[in-house]
C-alpha cells in the first residue's frame, strides 16, 4: 500500500534530494524544507520506491500537505486534480501593480497555500507584493496583508534635484545598505512583536549560588569521560527547570484566549543562536524524566543540526516552556520575551565571581548567577512566580536533588 509523505508544519519547499523512481529507506532524507525559523529535513517515513512528487521547489505549503508518495512494486498513484481556488467575494478585476508577481504569460505568481488563504479572506493577489523567489507571493505575504492595514511600499528613493543621487530619508543611497528580511527574521520579528504586544509579561529575578552545581557537573563528567559524554551547565539547568515545572504544573500551561491547555509532558524549548543573527528553539522532550547523559547527547546533536541548517521536524516541535541561556556571553542580567502561547520563559545570565556575605557575616567570594522568569499574567501571578523561582534556586543550590527527583 502506498505511503503518503505529509508535512507537519507550514513552510517553503527548498529542494528535492530524491527523484521519482529511486528506492528509499524509511530514514532517507528526501527533501529540504524551510519552516519559519529553520531548514528542516523531511524523511521518507517508509521504505519503497518514490512514486510521485507533488510539489516543486519554491512552493509554499501548509501543514498536512502530501508532498510525495512512496510505494512498493505494483503500486500505482491515482491522478490528482488540483482544486480551483475559491472566487474572492466582491473582488475587483485584477489589475497587476507589481511586475515581479507576474509570469511571462500574465498569471500571478503565488504558492497554492497563498492562493487558498487569499481566496478565503477575499484578498486580491494582484495587489500583494511577493517576497518569495522571483517575486512569488507566499503565505506570509498574504497573512501579513490580512493581519494589518496595508502600508504603502518603501520609497524607491528617486534622485534628488540637488545631488542626482537616490536617498533614504536624508541619507544618500551610497551611505546605506538595504537588507531584505529573510524568512527567519520575518518570523522572529512577527512572533516577538505579537507576543510582547498581546501577552502581559511580568518578571521575577533571583540570584543562585552555582558552585555546588559546577562541582557536581565536574564529578559527573569525570564519570562519563570514558563514554565520551559531557554534560553542560545548560543541561543541568534544563533538568532543574523541568523538575520545577513538575512541581508547578500551572506554568506548564498554554493560553489560547478562550481556554488553558495544561501539558502533561514537560518539553523544554532551548533558544539556540544561529549564524547571521538567526535564532531557533530546539526541544528537549520529557526533560524531567530523561537521564542527564542521554539529554546531553541529544541536545548536543540538536545544536549541531540547528547550526548546520539540518534540523529534523521533532527537533523544533512540541515545546511547553522555554529557556534562554546567555551564560557564554558574560551577561549580568536580562529578561526574555515569552514564546506564545507558552506561559513563561526562563532567562539565564552568566555565572560570575562576586563578593558575598557569608552566614557568619564575614565577607567572602562566591559564584553567583542571575535568573529571570518572564510570566504571562493571564496564566499565573507574582506569588506563584516567586515560589517557582525559589524552588528552582533550591534545586540548583542542592544539585544532587536533580538526580534524585528525576529518577536517574
Amino acid at each position: 500500500m502506498a505511503h503518503e509523505v505529509k508535512l507537519t508544519m507550514d513552510g517553503l519547499l527548498i529542494n528535492w534530494l530524491k527523484q521519482v523512481g529511486e528506492a528509499v529507506s524509511a530514514s532517507d532524507i528526501i527533501a529540504e524544507f524551510e519552516a519559519d525559523k529553520a531548514t528542516v529535513e523531511i524523511e521518507a517515513g517508509s521504505a519503497g520506491q518514490l512514486l510521485e512528487l507533488r510539489a516543486e521547489p519554491g512552493d509554499e505549503l501548509g501543514e498536512g500537505t502530501v508532498i510525495a508518495v512512496i510505494g512498493g512494486e505494483g503500486d500505482t498513484v491515482a491522478p490528482q486534480e488540483e482544486a480551483a481556488p475559491k472566487a474572492a467575494p466582491h473582488a475587483e478585476p485584477a489589475i497587476p501593480t507589481n511586475g515581479q508577481t507576474m509570469t511571462d504569460d500574465g498569471r500571478i505568481k503565488a504558492s497554492p497555500l497563498a492562493r487558498r488563504i487569499a481566496a478565503d479572506k477575499g484578498i486580491d493577489l494582484s495587489r500583494v507584493q511577493g517576497s518569495g523567489p522571483g517575486g512569488r507571493i507566499v503565505k506570509s505575504d498574504v497573512e501579513n496583508l490580512s493581519a494589518q492595514p496595508q502600508l504603502p511600499p518603501l520609497p524607491t528613493a528617486p534622485p534628488t534635484a540637488a545631488t542626482g543621487q537616490a536617498t533614504w530619508g536624508k541619507l544618500p543611497e551610497a551611505d546605506v545598505e538595504v537588507i531584505p528580511l529573510s524568512r527567519m527574521r520575518r518570523a522572529i520579528a512577527d512572533g516577538t512583536v505579537r507576543s510582547k504586544s498581546n501577552t502581559p509579561h511580568f518578571y521575577v529575578t533571583v540570584e543562585a549560588d552555582v558552585e555546588p552545581l559546577l562541582a557536581l557537573r565536574a564529578e559527573i563528567n569525570k564519570a562519563l569521560a570514558e563514554r565520551g559524554i559531557k554534560v553542560s551547565v545548560n543541561d543541568m539547568l534544563i533538568k532543574a527547570l523541568a523538575l520545577t515545572l513538575r512541581a508547578f504544573t500551572n506554568l506548564n500551561t498554554h493560553y489560547y484566549g478562550d481556554r488553558f491547555v495544561r501539558h502533561k509532558r514537560i518539553n523544554i524549548g532551548i533558544a539556540v543562536a544561529l549564524p547571521e543573527n538567526g535564532l531557533v528553539n530546539v526541544v528537549c522532550h520529557n526533560a524531567d524524566a530523561v537521564a542527564l547523559s542521554e539529554m546531553a547527547e541529544s541536545n548536543k546533536a540538536m545544536y549541531e543540526r540547528a547550526r548546520g541548517g539540518r534540523i529534523k521536524p521533532d527537533d523544533i516541535r512540541g515545546a511547553t516552556f522555554t529557556i534562554s541561556n546567555m551564560g557564554p556571553f558574560n551577561i549580568k542580567d536580562f529578561s526574555a520575551i515569552i514564546s506564545a502561547p507558552e506561559a513563561g520563559i526562563l532567562a539565564v545570565s552568566s555565572s560570575q565571581r562576586v563578593p558575598v556575605v557569608e552566614a557568619d557575616g564575614s565577607l567572602g567570594v562566591g559564584t553567583r548567577m542571575n535568573m529571570t522568569l518572564s510570566v504571562d499574567h493571564r496564566v499565573s501571578n507574582g506569588a506563584e512566580g516567586a515560589q517557582f523561582m525559589n524552588h528552582l534556586r533550591e534545586l540548583i543550590e542542592n544539585p544532587l536533588r536533580l538526580l534524585d527527583l528525576s529518577g536517574v
